[in-house]
């Protein structure tokens, strides 16, 4: 396959055979936002009774409504004209295009500084797109008296709306700025840099137009959140598989004079290990579909697809434009035929050869120094952020919020609802009553043999305590014989949210972990390496997240993370790290067979270490431009995976596994033949590491 990809014909084929890809992909590509679905079905878990109760709930009104909180404020009292204005708003309101059904209100508070509407809104097929153009209609017809606020599930989703606006072009622009300056930097060359990012900007077209016929045609979900992240993970994960082929046909450029034989061999040679990365990242990824959450369990293939596309085309069209383009591309430093590899004697050569006098004492050290950065756990909070807390700025709907708890019920406007058999219908409703932390219960509404009972709060219904609130409204609503109670609302979807991602992390977690077990195992043929590896891999999560719990309390003044933010920081640290461990010890395999392990372990961090650093700082500068969106989880997200990935390349994979490979020697290949190898017998201090063909 290497022969036909840089043949000296073929390789036109193969460069053709992606204009015609591209040519037919890139109008579909441009249409993944028209199938995004970013609404409550999209990210609630498909089977929690808050859900259910959605779906119940069209029994009562067929459409999806959430409401919409205008709140007139006086400080020195309103006054009849605000009353009877705030009358003729709630009629003008209806002729908004989205409002439906009865307007609430107005309701004066008991302070008197205060009046409330409640304006329930259409969740048409627009979905939260078109919140931001109904709330600001909403907020037009209110404003010319008293001050105006706009609160409640529509402001929220128009500010979150108005927040992932344009993250696409955002993530886009931002990755590509960070993806070419590193490039830059690391080839010191004013045109190689183009093609990697050429590449990768294929490969997310293509996976861009693959994901959105999945969407269109076979019901994947697709929302704002993995749409981003797949740009930054193509570009990222893409961009390290170019760096790694790169460098390993910059090597065999110096040892053939023929660049089409020259890339042959650098296929063979790195091509393995980074269709093995690859892999384990897809798999990873792949995982995340037995997630309850939507949200979750949708990421997963759309992350798949994107490492899958880009693993194709780095190890295809790629290879194909170097061969193409020949040794100039390398200008001003072109390897040239017959000179020395400069990394036998660079920086990571001599980072070996101190760590070799005494590995035993390094890797205690290093992985003490993990442990303690590990302690900074104790701070982690991934309790949930609550709508004050999910931006990295103020919003109106904020303010709003903040004003609205000074003058209403806290719960007002966002009730718990429950829906029951109607013949229970007044046994649930005393039930539901008598349950401490609900101020009021309203009358059942009866129709088709169900009843539909709202209870307020006295607390915001983005809070720990209305959630708990929640539980103890179904523990009492349960308990009634035959009702068949369901409870809902915005307290209950936030808690069923949780208590999904609480069961993800248990579930996916220990399933990625085995998975990249399994792999590192096949690949490198042994059992001792791949555990010590996996050990070295959790030791690097846990320090990454302690750092970033540290951070984020005491310098960013975050309170709290997402209940997410976990899972997906492992996800992404391990499965994406597990590729500096394949690049590190599949070279290291490699020399080992010729020098033995310990010798091997030199070799392997001297022809690896640049090019594995490299990676590294691109991955860690792609998950960086996540902290360019006014959203915390997606800035938590962005830093904590930055930060592991430069932990990963720099402290773990050069310093910890590279002490660990000289201190337990040719038994990390156990039970395989290498393990049976005489052991070195040079001593390693005293020479330096020597590049093999």
């Amino acid at each position: 396959m290497g022969r036909f990809i840089c043949g000296r014909r073929s390789k036109w084929i193969v460069l053709g055979l992606w204009i015609v890809i591209l040519v037919l992909t890139a109008p579909l590509a441009g249409q993944l936002s028209s199938v995004e679905k970013n609404d409550n079905s999209a990210w609630l878990p498909g089977g929690a009774e808050s859900t259910q109760v959605i779906e119940l709930s069209r029994t009562f009104q067929p459409d999806d409504i959430a409401p919409a909180i205008v709140i007139y404020e006086r400080p020195g009292g309103v006054t009849p004209a605000d009353l009877a204005k705030a009358q003729a708003d709630a009629a003008e309101m209806k002729s908004v295009p989205g409002v439906t059904g009865e307007i609430v209100g107005p309701i004066p508070s008991e302070d008197k500084q205060a009046i409330e509407l409640i304006v329930p809104v259409k969740i048409d097929e627009d979905g939260w797109e078109a919140l931001p153009d109904i709330a600001e209609q909403i907020r037009q017809v209110a404003e010319g008296g008293a001050t105006v606020y706009l609160a409640g599930p529509v402001a929220n989703a128009a500010d979150s709306a108005d927040a992932f606006a344009g993250i696409d072009g955002t993530l886009l622009y931002t990755t590509l700025i960070v993806v070419a300056i590193i490039l830059l930097v690391t080839y010191r060359s004013p045109v190689l840099w183009l093609l990697p990012i050429v590449s990768a900007g294929v490969a997310l077209m293509v996976s861009q137009a693959v994901i959105y016929l999945l969407a269109k045609y076979a019901d994947l979900v697709v929302n704002a959140q993995s749409s981003g992240i797949l740009t930054v993970l193509v570009f990222g994960a893409s961009t390290d598989y170019a760096l790694l082929l790169v460098a390993r046909y910059r090597e065999e450029l110096r040892r053939h004079e023929d660049r089409h034989e020259a890339m042959q061999f650098a296929l063979h040679r790195a091509g393995p290990a980074i269709i093995a990365s690859g892999a384990t990242v897809a798999i990873g990824m792949s995982i995340l579909t037995l997630a309850e959450l939507n949200s979750t369990s949708g990421l997963g293939p759309v992350a798949a697809i994107g490492i899958v596309v880009g693993l194709a085309a780095m190890l295809s069209l790629l290879p194909a434009l170097l061969v193409i383009c020949g040794r100039w591309l390398f200008w001003p430093v072109k390897p040239r035929f017959g000179t020395a590899e400069p990394t036998a004697t660079g920086f990571w050569a001599r980072l070996g050869t101190r760590i070799s006098r005494r590995p035993r004492t390094v890797w205690i050290a290093t992985a003490l120094a993990l442990g303690a950065m590990a302690l900074g756990l104790l701070q982690l909070n991934a309790t949930g952020l609550t709508s004050a807390e999910q931006f990295t700025s103020e919003k109106p709907s904020v303010v709003a919020e903040q004003v609205l708890a000074r003058h209403f019920p806290a719960g007002g406007g966002q009730p718990v609802t429950v829906i029951a058999d109607a013949d229970a219908a007044a046994q649930v409703r005393s039930a539901f009553a008598a349950v401490p932390g609900i101020s009021e219960v309203a009358e059942p509404v009866i129709k088709d043999g169900l009843a539909l009972i709202d209870g307020t709060q006295t607390d915001a219904p983005d809070t720990k305590a209305a959630q708990q609130t929640v539980e103890r409204v179904r523990d009492a609503v349960h308990a009634v014989p035959g009702a068949n109670a369901k409870v809902g609302g915005t307290s209950a979807a936030l808690l069923d949210i949780n208590n999904a991602n609480d069961h993800d992390n248990r579930l996916i977690i220990p399933l990625v972990l085995a998975v990249v077990l399994v792999i590192l195992a096949l690949l490198l043929r042994a059992i001792v390496a791949p555990l010590i590896l996996i050990a070295t891999v959790v030791l690097s999560f846990a320090a990454a997240l302690g750092v970033s719990a540290l951070v984020f309390r005491h310098i960013f003044d975050y309170p709290a993370e997402d209940t997410s933010f976990p899972l997906f920081v492992f996800v992404f640290l391990v499965a994406l790290g597990i590729d500096y461990n394949i690049f590190l010890m599949t070279r290291v395999r490699e020399e080992a067979q010729t020098h033995g392990t310990r010798k091997g372990a030199l070799i392997g961090l001297a022809a690896t270490g640049g090019v594995i650093t490299s990676a590294g700082i691109v991955l860690a500068g792609t998950f960086a431009a996540l902290a360019s969106l006014p959203l915390v989880a997606f800035v938590e997200i962005g830093f904590a995976v930055a930060f592991g990935v430069l932990l990963d390349t720099m402290i773990v994979r050069s310093i910890l596994v590279t002490a660990l490979n000289l201190d337990v020697g040719r038994h990390m290949w156990w039970p395989s033949k290498l393990d049976r190898r005489k052991p070195d017998e040079t001593p390693l201090s005293a020479s330096e590491p020597e590049l093999t063909h």
